[in-house]
This record gives C-alpha cells, structure tokens and sequence, in this order.
C-alpha cells in the first residue's frame, strides 16, 4: 500500500486552529499524516487525540536549525504558520529536500529571490493563502476576471479589510477592538515606510507619523461605517491583478469609527517607537512615560490636560476618553523594564484587549470597484463579515486557516499549475477555494452594483 502523505504543520498559534481541524477532517480520505510543530504541544493533546492514527504533536522551537531541517526531511510537504521573518530559513530547508511550502504570509524579498530556483526544482512555495492577503486576492480577482471578460475598463479598485471584535462583544471598551491575531504586529501597524497608493492617476504618499490622522471613512453595507487607514504599499498588486492603467488603487485596513484618531494619538506621543529600548524601570508609572513626550511639562500641570493641549484635542472628547481608559494617565506601573516604548504599549494593551473565552471577534472585507462598459460607469461592491463562535474558534482563524487548508489540499493533489513562488490570483486557485468556502462553510461575500451616476453624492 502506499505510504500516507506526510504534512508538516509549522506552528499552532491562536489562528491555527480551523487549518488542524480542517486537515485532520481531510485526512483519511486524502491518506495524510500530520506533524504539527510547536514550542507548546501539550494545548494540542486534547484536538488530536482523537485523529492519533493521522495526526501527532512534537516539541519544536522555531530558532533550532538542525531540528528545523530534520522535520522538513521528514515531511513531503510544509505548512507554516510561523512568523513571517522565520519563513526564509524555512524555505531554504524546503528547498534543500525538495519540498512543497504554504503559508499565509506575504511574499518578502527574500522569498521572492527563491522563485526561480523553487520553480527549476519543480516545487510550489504557495504564499498569501490567508485572509489578507489571501482571500482579498481570491474574490478580487474572481471580479476582474469576471468584468474584463466582459470588455469592461476597469478605473479604480479598493479593498479594506480588518479583523475586530464583534460588538455584542465590545463591552465597555472604548476603542471597541480586541486583540485576534499577533499584538506585536496591530501595535507596529503602518511602520516601514509611507503609505502608497493611486488616487486619479496620481501617486500619493502618506507618512507613518500622519498616517492614522487621514482615515477615511468606508461604509460596508448592512454593517455600517468603519474608520479605514491607508497599507504600506497599495501599488504592489497593481501587475498581479492585471489593473496596470487602473487610475485609483487603494488597499486599506478597517477599524471602528474613531479607533484611528485616538491611535494617532499615541503616535504622536511617541508611544508605539521600537527603535531602542528606554532606561525605564519596570515599576515606572505610565504618566511619566507620558509626561516624557511632551515639552516643558511640568510636575504642576494636569497631565491629560496637557495632552489633550499638545495634540490639539478636545480634553472631554472620544480620544481622549480612549487614552484614558488605557490608564496612560495613572500611576500603573508599565510592568517592563528597559522595554522599547512599543514593546510597553503592547505589554499594557495585552491586557486592555484581551479578547476574553466567551468573545466573538468579526472580520470585515470590502472591495469596492469602478469600471466602464459600453460608455456606461459602474461601481461595484464586494463584502464579507465572519463573526467567531469564541475564543478559539475564531474568524480570525476561520478566514486564516480555511482557505490555506484548501490550498494545500489542491497543492497535493496536483491541481496548481504554477510553479516557484504562487499566490492565488489564477482561477485554478481562487474558484475551487471561494466555492467551497461558500458551500461548506457559509463564507460568502455578497455583492452590489450600480450605475454610478444613479449614485447620490
């Protein structure tokens, strides 16, 4: 008989755990074997109990290099779930046995350097198979393909998404936002460089240091507004999406109206600076941390008075209230010691945004579409709202984990025609995942059209 297809999962963090249990559902008809790879095992014992004949859990520690390559000699194809800056050792070992790689991480430079060598090996590195990136390329390209095979010119495209908290499950929080996926990279958000994107054929650049200041507003229908801050680079997908001449061209993320003007906030005050660590002792009170960023305050002064001074705020309104809640104001000790100011920004809103057992977060995607047909303007949306069933089963890891399971599963059967470094903007791909999303597990994205001069200003 033959063996059974040896799948290495890489990583089981907190978006892991719809891709385990959609992999164990497909493991005995696909005849697979799974090695899930984490530093904690033990969380795993009580899911994989009962698929031992299909499944096990070993002990593995991402930085170990010889334990790393011996797991992928081992396997007949990888699944990382890893960090993305741990994906390049990854791959090389991949590439070293000869091995099949899916992830849900973007193409880094140092993945895309291995193209070509991925491809002469005949192996597929199948990046960006999450949600986004992931599905917004799946049902944004299942639209453009669609109207271009119309004959239609298509003018400007946006797509925002964001992962958030459903409301029934915001509770007292202000900010209306918990955390569902890594703290570290919601806390660093929008760092790197400008934001770029195409507005009416121009290219615009927006500074990290305005960036949440110049949120718009983007209305997802039957859900309401929501406050939208430019991606580091909308332009990248310009090519892959076949949208060259496109004139308008934005990719966004989606937070709660108001999150993104108290966010500026802490930039502003320097709050989310990971540059060095600071001399701050742990038992620092977060008011002088505070107090820190601001020029010539004195010990006398009303601390939130002086913010609210220094960044031109209302000292009664919304943002405030926000920083407030934070407790940036009090006497809390900041809980690290010779932390970067960031890494104390993030210790402090672990806490504050915890997403607690019984929370259901949402996750909102909205592409919205401008094209020409026979001289005739149209404007087209697409949206998709998956709310959790709790703390671990997750939208986050519905959206996450799903479509890479899907993936993978085409992967080795032999249904992905590319070869080297693939995301899913071919139909091979996107059709197969979008349809079984759908059919199998209610995760549809419903649409909208209209002339676009019966539209109200």
């Amino acid at each position: 008989m033959t063996p059974p297809t040896r799948l290495l999962l890489l990583g089981a963090g907190r978006s892991a755990s719809a891709l385990i249990q959609y992999l164990l559902r497909h493991a005995p008809a696909e005849r697979w074997f799974l090695t899930v790879a984490d530093a904690a095992p033990a969380h795993l014992a009580p899911v994989l109990a009962a698929h031992s004949p299909y499944a096990r859990a070993v002990p593995f520690e991402a930085q170990d290099a010889a334990r790393l390559d011996q797991l992928v000699a081992e396997a007949d194809a990888v699944i990382s779930m890893l960090p993305a800056a741990l994906h390049p050792a990854v791959a090389a070992a991949c590439l070293r046995h000869r091995r099949h790689l899916a992830t849900a991480s973007y193409v880094s430079p140092a993945l895309q350097a291995l193209h070509h060598e991925a491809a002469a090996a005949g192996l597929v590195f199948l990046m960006e198979c999450g949600l986004d990136p992931g599905l917004d390329h799946m049902s944004a390209m299942q639209i453009i393909n669609e109207v271009q095979a119309k004959g239609a010119h298509i003018t400007g495209f946006r797509s925002d998404c964001g992962g958030l908290v459903a409301p029934e499950s915001e509770g007292d929080n202000p900010w209306r936002y918990k955390f569902t996926w890594n703290p570290r990279n919601v806390v660093l958000a929008g760092q790197g460089g400008p934001a770029r994107y195409l507005a009416g054929g121009h290219e615009q650049f927006i500074s990290y240091e305005e960036l949440f200041g110049r949120a718009e507003v983007v209305a997802v229908p039957g859900h309401g507004h929501f406050d939208a801050y430019a991606n580091r680079d909308s332009l990248t997908y310009r090519a892959a999406y076949g949208l060259a001449e496109v004139r308008t061209m934005l990719r966004g993320t989606l937070r709660r109206p108001g999150y993104c003007g108290a966010w500026q906030a802490l930039v502003t005050l320097g709050l989310t600076d990971d540059q060095a660590p600071t001399a701050y002792p742990a038992s620092l009170p977060w008011r002088q941390v505070v107090a820190d960023s601001l020029p010539d305050f004195s010990s006398t002064d009303d601390l939130a008075a002086a913010v609210a001074r220094q960044l031109r705020l209302d000292p009664h309104g919304p943002a405030m209230t926000r920083l407030a809640w934070l407790g940036v104001f009090s006497e809390r000790p900041v809980g690290l010691a010779h932390a970067t100011r960031a890494q104390l920004l993030e210790h402090l809103l672990a806490e504050k945004w915890a997403l607690g057992p019984h929370d259901r977060d949402q996750v909102v995607m909205h592409h919205q579409f401008e094209y020409e047909l026979a001289g005739q303007l149209y404007r087209r949306t697409s949206s998709l709202v998956v709310t959790g069933d709790d703390a671990t089963h997750t939208a986050m890891a519905k959206t996450v984990g799903l479509p890479l399971g899907m993936a993978v599963r085409r992967l080795l059967r032999g249904e992905i025609a590319g070869r080297g470094v693939v995301i899913p903007t071919t139909a091979d791909l996107y059709a197969p995942i979008l349809h079984e999303l759908a059919a199998d597990y209610g995760i549809a994205f419903g649409e909208e059209e209209m002339p676009i001069d019966s539209l109200s200003a």
